[in-house]
């Protein structure tokens, strides 16, 4: 059986899917761009505030399904400029300061709200 895990600490999905599906130990993340949970606004104009915000929604889900951030162990990054990766690095390396969890970065065209960065995750216990 899975578990759906939402919480108004990051945004509401804005289509038809969950913020997170637990199955069998293993949590998904959905894609999470940099709105802020209070506003549904991007939140920040460059690559740094819309990463560290994404980091922070990914992580109010984690702890809304129970998990850290060590538990995550992979994550896709997309971005909508590859010429921002060390910025978007420097952030994300704050999250993960210890172990961090694989990861593939893909270059993309375009990313719903215009935002420069998508992040999503899995996490295992």
């Amino acid at each position: 059986m899975s578990r759906i895990i939402k919480t108004g600490l990051a945004p509401n999905a804005v289509g038809p899917y969950s913020q997170a599906v637990e199955k069998n130990g293993i949590l998904y993340v959905s894609g999470q761009i940099p709105l802020n949970p209070e506003t549904g606004s991007v939140a920040g104009v460059d690559i740094k505030e819309q990463t560290h915000r994404v980091m922070s929604n990914i992580k109010a889900i984690l702890d809304a399904a129970g998990y850290l951030m060590k538990d995550v162990v992979k994550t896709t990054c997309y971005l909508k400029n590859l010429g921002d990766f060390a910025s978007m690095n420097d952030v994300y390396a704050t999250f993960f300061t210890e172990n961090p969890p694989a990861r593939a970065t893909v270059g993309v065209s375009g990313l719903p709200k215009d935002v420069l960065i998508e992040i999503e995750a899995v996490a295992m216990k």
